[in-house]
């Protein structure tokens, strides 16, 4: 107790200088989701220049959107144990937070063998439903198959990380990671360019990787003070732990999936254009998930640093931190946009040496990045509003903005013009639709007043600086 008392007393994320408090916690989740980024983009790279554009189609075309749909769900959940963790930690609740350790590691065991289990017995009906190309099909069941098989791990790794980030730890979740990336990295040259297994290979440094990177995070929770400590022995699911991670966990994992599940409708379009088009999409997804991975971080940092602040109850500091992470988010948005532009032709280089996909997919980042600021209230303002623990909302406005607008999109306005152009202008539309709606909410104000209440709160008080 007297260990954990000193590192609530030395917390800056509820005192300090806000935009120096978030760019400390901000920039090792940066580089933790870069290099969980180059997972799937050294993947991508290596298929694409020396296996072929069938093999790095199999590789991020349907199967990466299946994965994508599963993993997004979790890291949904994740965001549960990050909210209950920080809130907890916030208010130094220690028992509460031992609680929501050991719940959260069985949530990761139980979900991600049930999703193995059911993901290796539908993976090919699902790529068959997506309209997956036959000279693709088969390097894609393999991809997501073997894939499938480490997501147990991936499961336990997000999960530790999330609680490690809550209590303000974000630089051994950032140093297991960037281990993990370097060893997937050997791992495929080791595998494609040294045995030739191809997709296989990929797959299997993927899947070792992903093993090696959930070790390291469960070996730091059973060396862990208390109350991060893991013991084995106290491995139970505890209601009130649960429904807490479940509560905020479960509308933030269905928004997180609202995009896959809409990316799983719009990747069936794209399989229509054939080969060429779905290895263009591929390449530009890749370099595009730089930029989402950027913004996510901000994402995870403001819905930490609300959590942790609503629980000690500094409520001006979470609005104050709102306009700070949107001002840094916006201007990263801009500068994004501006960069991919300039170097869109030696970016689509490192992926493919085919001329057709790489103008092809020149064409589609040409006419999207520039809207990459119409989504930034999306991600900051939702996950302010799930710090505070109310994630049900977010949820249903990014269901309304992005997954239905898109389907509707896709069955009414597609078929009076079947072009790629018509395919893709769907996102930009829908990212300033949902934002508007995000923008209302916010600034209307009832959310964290009715947060307040809901906690047991004291009120806030109007005009008075609450730090």
């Amino acid at each position: 107790m007297v260990v954990q008392q000193k590192a609530v007393s030395t917390n800056g994320i509820t005192e300090g200088v806000i935009w120096k408090q978030l760019l400390i916690f901000f920039f090792p989740i940066l580089f933790g989701t870069l290099f969980q980024q180059l997972y799937n983009t050294a993947d991508a790279i290596i298929v694409g220049r020396f296996v072929g554009k069938e093999a790095l189609a199999a590789v991020g075309g349907s199967a990466s959107v299946l994965i994508n749909l599963l993993v997004t769900l979790f890291v949904g959940l994740s965001s549960g144990a990050t909210v209950v963790v920080a809130q907890a930690y916030g208010a130094q609740d220690y028992e509460e937070v031992g609680r929501t350790v050991h719940t959260s590691v069985m949530l990761a065991l139980t979900a991600g063998a049930a999703m193995t289990l059911v993901g290796l017995l539908c993976a090919p009906a699902a790529l068959r439903a997506m309209d997956t190309p036959a000279e693709t099909m088969a390097d894609s069941i393999v991809y997501l198959r073997v894939y499938l098989l480490g997501i147990v791990a991936s499961f336990l790794y997000n999960i530790g990380s999330a609680v490690l980030r809550a209590v303000g730890d974000t630089r051994r979740p950032l140093y297991f990671l960037i281990a993990a990336c370097l060893l997937n990295i050997l791992l495929d040259l080791a595998l494609v360019l040294g045995l030739g297994l191809g997709v296989f290979g990929v797959a299997l440094a993927t899947l070792l990787s992903q093993i090696f990177s959930a070790l390291l995070v469960l070996v730091t929770l059973l060396r862990s003070d208390w109350p991060l400590r893991l013991n084995r022995k106290e491995l139970r699911f505890t209601a009130l732990s649960l429904k807490g991670i479940l509560r905020v966990g479960i509308p933030a994992g269905l928004q997180a999936d609202m995009y896959a599940i809409s990316n799983v409708i719009l990747q069936s379009c794209i399989n229509a254009f054939g080969t060429v088009t779905i290895a263009a999409w591929t390449a530009y997804g890749k370099i595009d998930g730089f930029f989402w991975m950027i913004l996510s971080a901000f994402d995870v940092s403001i819905t930490t640093f609300v959590g942790q602040n609503f629980g000690a109850q500094k409520y001006s500091r979470i609005r104050r931190s709102v306009r700070v992470c949107l001002v840094m988010a916006f201007a990263t948005a801009i500068l994004s946009s501006v960069l991919l532009c300039l170097f869109s032709r030696q970016l689509f280089a490192i992926f493919t040496a085919d001329r057709a996909v790489a103008e092809a997919g020149r064409h589609m980042m040409l006419f999207l990045t520039p809207f990459y600021f119409t989504y930034v209230c999306v991600d900051i303002l939702s996950g302010a509003i799930r710090g505070t623990g109310d994630s049900v909302l977010p949820m249903i406005m990014t269901c309304g903005g992005v997954c239905v607008l898109r389907v509707l999109w896709v069955f009414f306005a597609l078929p009076l013009h079947r072009t790629i152009d018509m395919v893709i202008v769907s996102y930009p539309i829908t990212w300033t639709l949902t934002s508007l709606l995000f923008i209302a909410y916010y600034l209307q104000g009832g959310w964290l007043r009715r947060r307040i209440a809901r906690a047991g709160f004291p009120p806030e008080e109007r005009g008075k600086k609450t730090e």
